[in-house]
């Protein structure tokens, strides 16, 4: 199958540069994959479309403030990185930008001098391994020096402090826990106290796992054939809390709903559920037989983006791009910081 076949026009004024004002002020397109019915509703409204003993899964990880600058010892020049995983303690898998890519068993000063860092090795599309050394704990280095990973299709010419902070702030759900994430599980954004507190009420079931969003989530697909692409590995965990209430709502009639692209890779990729930890690289594409997952609430993805073909995998690719259409036509916000989509 040919990665042009998810491709979409999309004005670039609709990609949504910061925001919205409130969490629950994002508008929310209702797919209907039966009837292939369009509904356009808000995030608030999601209520409506779920009943006991239906359960969201939601996908706790924690976004950390994984973009740091430094420069070179022994030229000066500047680098900046993107932290995208610690593989072993004090050993980071990192993008890098720099004019002059440092050679192996260089040195670096990162973040105002409160860290420092020697090249391991050199690796392909900007990606490297870095042994990254500090006096204190790096993560608290991190939450005072380090600045929020927001994806490259985010672009403002000014950046304020009152602007890094707010970013630091909404690019995170509001039940993020267990930090290791370099990009948020963005459908999970549209989420607030009341509304969580609100499904609870009605009996709605809540499961909580972890994927941490990595690598993966950076890479286009530039493969002519999508089975060409490669995906890497993100690490999740299932706990034996979140399993038990996946097995009681299926075994009484619920519907599993995943929030975020992130919870259907870890749901996918664990049959039957139960309390796990791995990693996983499954790719989801059509055609793909969905073992755990009933419904979806995810943000709209990029054009030819492995996450479209999840969910063309799920919805059917021609109704999937009719929707998106729809989206278009309709002013919908798009990516990060966008508007999202209930697929029924």
């Amino acid at each position: 199958m040919k990665t042009d076949l998810f491709n979409y026009d999309l004005p670039p004024e609709l990609i949504a540069q910061h925001p919205p004002e409130r969490r629950e002020l994002a508008r929310m397109m209702v797919l209907h994959r039966e009837s292939g019915q369009i509904e356009h509703r808000t995030i608030a409204d999601i209520i409506d479309y779920l009943q006991p003993p239906d359960v969201l899964v939601l996908n706790n990880t924690k976004v950390i403030p994984a973009r740091v600058f430094g420069h070179k010892v022994a030229s000066g020049g500047k680098v900046e990185l993107l932290l995208l995983e610690e593989t072993t303690p004090g050993d980071w898998k990192v993008l890098m930008k720099a004019s002059r890519r440092p050679k192996e068993g260089d040195e670096l000063i990162l973040c105002s001098g409160k860290a420092k860092a020697t090249m391991l090795y050199d690796g392909e599309q900007g990606e490297a391994v870095l042994r990254i050394e500090s006096d204190r704990p790096l993560m608290e280095i991190l939450e005072e020096e380090g600045l929020p990973p927001l994806p490259p299709y985010i672009v403002r010419k000014e950046q304020s402090q009152e602007q890094i902070e707010r970013d630091k702030q909404r690019y995170q759900t509001v039940y993020a826990s267990e930090p290791g994430a370099a990009a948020a599980p963005t459908a999970g954004l549209h989420f607030t106290p009341t509304l969580l507190k609100n499904l609870e009420e009605q009996g709605i079931g809540k499961a909580e796992l972890t994927l941490h969003v990595g690598l993966g989530t950076f890479r286009p697909v530039s493969a002519e054939l999508i089975t060409d692409h490669e995906m890497h590995h993100e690490r999740y965990a299932i706990s034996e809390e979140a399993a038990n209430t996946i097995h009681s709502a299926k075994s009484t009639g619920g519907r599993i709903v995943a929030v975020g692209s992130t919870s259907v890779r870890t749901l996918e990729s664990v049959s039957p559920i139960q309390a796990a930890e791995g990693a996983t690289d499954i790719f989801i594409y059509p055609p793909h037989e969905f073992k755990n997952v009933d419904a979806i609430l995810t943000n709209f993805h990029l054009p030819k983006s492995t996450l479209l073909m999840m969910m063309s995998a799920f919805a059917g690719r021609e109704l999937m791009l009719t929707a998106y259409e729809t989206a278009v036509q309709e002013k919908y916000r798009f990516f990060s910081y966008g508007d999202c989509m209930l697929i029924l």
